[in-house]
Parts: structure tokens; C-alpha cells; sequence
């Protein structure tokens, strides 16, 4: 097994193992038939991310990128169809949704008839994809800071945290590899957020300390 294959699969199985972390929350709304404390919109963000990945994955032909978004899009459809099931603000959850479809439905509509096919596309649609996951990541930070102020990690998940530090630099080196800057780049923030998160455990985490639920985000 060459370089490449190994961070193919290293990208296949961390980048999968931190989707599944939504199985968490899946297995608390079954045992307290609610979603009650658990939030919707990253189930939601993290789908569109996924497509919008999907559809680059596609157009640059690479196996391993259509296979780790077509996972975690359905992996995201169904924490969506979950939750929607079990919660009391369906009307609000349909919105949401809506919306994103009607988001997702004119960015496929410009990437596909407003710009040539090629290298165009391929650049504008992975620049567009490049800043939704950078704010992904960097969304957190205003979390972090309220923990430094109190010093209570609760709000953290240590799993998901050690997962996110290794798809992270398992994404960066394979856009290394393929010179790919789209990559390579949104995919750091991922490394520095999570190394931030470790230090805090390290600081702030009692010993004995609970992993909390799920927060999803990334390619």
C-alpha cells in the first residue's frame, strides 16, 4: 500500500468515525423520545456540506471524496429524518429544511448553468465549499472562549474532538498530495481548533468526565 492509499483510507475511516459520532444523539432521542438539548442545524449544515463536497468529489473524479460525502450526507439525512420525528417544533424543523433545499437547489442550478464545465467550475465550486467548512470549523471559537472564562469543558466531546484533530490532518496531507489547495487549506483550521480543544481538556476536564453529545462538522 503506497502513501496515498493510506490517507485515502485514513481520510475514508476518521472522516466516517466522526459522522458516526451523530449516533450518540440518534440513540438519545430513541431512549427519551425527544430532541430535547440537541441541536438541529448542524445535522442540516453539515448535510449541505457534504453535497456540496459530493458534487466536487464527483467533478474532480476522486473515489475517495465521493464516497466519504455520500456517507456522511446519509449519515446527516437520517439524524435530520430522526429528529424531525421526534421533535415538538416540526413546523420550524420544516422551515430549516425547506430553506436549505431551496439554498442547496440555486447554488446546483448556478454551479451547473451559469459556469462552464472544467476548471472553472471545479475552482469556484471548491472555493465555495473551502469557506462553508472553514466556517464550520471556526464557528466554535466563541464556545472556547466561554470556556476559558469558566472553565467548564461540558459543552466539549473528547471523542469528537480526537476524531475531528485526525480527519483534519488526514485531509491536509491528501490535498498535500494532490496539490489540491481546496483541500488542503479549509481542512487546517480543523488541526488548530482541535489542538485548542486538547490543551482545554487537558487544563479544565475532570478525570472522570462524561463525553457530551454530538457537534458535527467537516468534510
Amino acid at each position: 500500500m503506497d502513501s496515498m492509499q493510506f490517507l485515502s483510507w485514513a481520510c475514508i475511516v476518521f472522516t466516517v468515525g466522526m459522522f458516526s459520532t451523530g449516533l450518540t444523539d440518534l440513540k438519545r432521542m430513541r431512549v427519551s423520545k425527544s430532541a430535547e438539548d440537541i441541536q438541529f442545524l448542524p445535522f442540516l449544515t453539515t448535510c449541505l456540506n457534504n453535497l456540496g463536497w459530493l458534487y466536487y468529489g464527483i467533478l474532480k473524479m476522486d473515489q475517495t471524496i465521493v464516497l466519504v460525502n455520500v456517507i456522511g450526507a446519509l449519515l446527516q439525512i437520517l439524524y435530520i429524518v430522526m429528529y424531525l420525528y421526534y421533535t415538538k417544533q416540526k413546523r420550524l424543523v420544516m422551515s430549516q429544511t425547506l430553506a436549505a433545499g431551496a439554498v442547496l437547489t440555486c447554488g446546483w442550478f448556478y454551479f451547473t448553468k451559469f459556469l462552464p464545465e472544467g476548471d472553472t467550475r471545479l475552482s469556484q465550486l471548491g472555493l465555495a465549499c473551502s469557506v462553508v467548512t472553514v466556517s464550520m470549523y471556526l464557528s466554535p471559537l466563541t464556545d472556547l472562549v466561554q470556556i476559558v472564562r469558566t472553565g467548564d469543558v461540558k459543552c466539549l466531546s473528547f471523542p469528537l474532538t480526537v476524531a475531528t484533530f485526525f480527519t483534519s490532518t488526514s485531509w491536509v496531507l491528501y490535498g498535500l498530495q494532490l496539490n489540491d489547495y481546496y483541500i488542503m487549506v479549509p481542512n487546517s483550521p480543523g488541526i488548530f481548533t482541535s489542538l485548542i480543544r486538547l490543551y482545554l481538556f487537558w487544563i479544565f476536564a475532570p478525570v472522570n468526565q462524561r463525553s457530551p453529545a454530538y457537534k458535527p462538522m467537516q468534510i
